[in-house]
């Protein structure tokens, strides 16, 4: 079974990017092994200086799980028109390395805006060279009133977009497989 490294750029437990990549994990279970990766927080400052033979540990930790999956899925929120410090600080702490060379990954951004961490994200999944495609990013606006509670199911819209993510996600594993 595949197995799906899930990263939130919100460390808040009970946050709507947490939900949304448990829901995805919940919905797909039987497709895919989904881990979502709860120590962002732990990771020190990026530190350009430090040496590929002595990283500290929540960074070979990260880079050994990103290496470990068969792709990556990010959500985050947008804070004051970006991404939050700690995913992008997670993602620094990758450049120097080639863990997401050709891996397949997605993106959610899930905010009530969003546009311009969507473009952001977008361009440094780019230039580490983690493999994206049209249909493995979504751009989720206002998605707090979408999201399914104990009294409704949720946006019917908003769950097919995410189906189909995780489903072309699926399929660029198998492409870059081969």
């Amino acid at each position: 079974m595949r197995k799906i490294l899930c990263i939130s750029g919100s460390t808040r437990a009970e946050s709507t990017c947490m939900s949304i990549l448990q829901l995805i994990a919940d919905r797909h279970q039987a497709k895919a092994d989904f881990y979502i990766y709860p120590h962002l927080a732990a990771l020190p400052h990026f530190d350009p200086d430090a040496s590929e033979d002595n990283l500290p540990q929540a960074v070979t930790a990260l880079r050994a799980a990103v290496s470990e999956a068969d792709a990556v899925i990010f959500c985050t929120p947008e804070y004051i028109f970006s991404m939050p410090s700690i995913l992008k600080n997670a993602l620094e702490w990758c450049v120097g390395s080639t863990v997401f060379t050709a891996k397949p990954a997605a993106m959610i951004v899930a905010s009530a805006v969003g546009v311009k961490t969507y473009d952001s994200l977008a361009l440094i999944l780019k230039t580490i060279q983690a493999t994206t495609r049209p249909e493995t990013m979504l751009l989720l606006q206002g998605v707090r009133a979408k999201l399914p509670t104990a009294d409704r199911g949720g946006d019917a819209h908003m769950l097919h977009d995410m189906d189909r993510l995780f489903e072309a996600l699926q399929d660029q594993i198998l492409f870059s497989a081969t």
